[in-house]
C-alpha cells in the first residue's frame, strides 16, 4: 500500500463521513419518524456505545484484559452515574485502576 492510497482513502472516508452528517442536517425537516423510530434510534445509539465500552473494557487486542482494567471502568462509570464532572470521572477511572496495578493486581 502506498501513501497516494492511503491518502485517497482518508479523503473518500472524510467526505463520506461530511455527507453523512450534512444530510442528518439538511434531510431532518423532510423525513418524519414515527416515535416509536425516534426511541428505537436513541436505544440503539446507546446500545452501540455500550458495546464499544464493553469490548474496550474486556479485551487488549485478542486477549482478556485484566481485572484492573474492569474495575476502573467500574468505578467510573459510577462517577458517571452520580453525574460527576468528566474530569473526576476520568480521574477515578485511571486513579482506581493505577491503585490496582500498583498493589499487584493485573
Amino acid at each position: 500500500m502506498n501513501t497516494a492510497s492511503v491518502w485517497i482513502g482518508i479523503v473518500v472516508f472524510a467526505c463520506g463521513s461530511y455527507a453523512l452528517r450534512a444530510s442528518g442536517v439538511l434531510l431532518r425537516s423532510r423525513v418524519k419518524l414515527s416515535s416509536f423510530a425516534e426511541k428505537t434510534l436513541d436505544r440503539a445509539v446507546v446500545v452501540l456505545l455500550l458495546a464499544v465500552v464493553a469490548t474496550s473494557t474486556i479485551f487488549i487486542g485478542h486477549d482478556v484484559a485484566g481485572p484492573a482494567r474492569m474495575l476502573g471502568v467500574v468505578a467510573g462509570g459510577i462517577c458517571a452515574w452520580f453525574k460527576a464532572p468528566l474530569v473526576l470521572v476520568v480521574i477515578a477511572a485511571a486513579g482506581t485502576t493505577a491503585l490496582l496495578r500498583l498493589s499487584g493486581v493485573s
